[in-house]
């Protein structure tokens, strides 16, 4: 059996990119990982958006909720991904253990201006980016790299033109 890699998925607000890259490792990372999401200062509801987008791509949601890191302060995890350009840029909680940490820069689509359809074609777009990062990001062979390793590939997932060696 494979190792279970725990993620822990960051935004500022925890209410719209952070959820869906959470919702979507847990759609497709099967038993290998198990996904969280948690922000700096949580907006205390997940965006209606991210749930619409979510539920159209056929993702449940179901049991999320907007939460501060401060949740996972003392919960070990594997990976920390900042999803927000925001949060990359604050001082983070020490995390216990050695998480390898990378930042996946996804524009925020839940405050944009225009109609509801021009947020939702928006948040679509922000979704199947961070699915193609996080369809890498299981591609990984992470149990046979080692600790610098996985750090360094899990960083270079959301850098263009990176290559990623796919499980066997």
């Amino acid at each position: 059996m494979a190792a279970l890699y725990r993620v822990l998925f960051v935004c500022t607000g925890n209410c719209c990119r952070s959820q869906m890259a959470e919702a979507l490792l847990r759609h497709l990372g099967g038993d290998r990982f198990a996904a969280f999401s948690a922000g700096s200062q949580p907006a205390g509801f997940v965006h209606p958006l991210a749930i619409e987008t979510m539920r159209r791509l056929g993702v449940s949601t179901e049991g999320q909720y907007s939460k501060s890191w401060d949740e996972f302060a003392d919960q070990p995890m594997d990976l920390i991904i900042t999803v927000c350009d925001s949060a990359a840029s604050q001082p983070c909680p020490q995390w216990p253990g050695r998480p390898a940490t990378a930042h996946w820069s996804l524009p925020d689509p839940s405050f944009l201006p225009g109609s509801e359809a021009d947020r939702l074609d928006a948040a679509m777009a922000v979704a199947q980016q961070a699915r193609g990062w996080i369809e890498r990001l299981i591609a990984l062979p992470l149990g046979e790299m080692d600790e610098t390793q996985r750090r360094a590939a899990v960083r270079g997932i959301a850098e263009p033109n990176s290559e990623v060696r796919s499980e066997k």
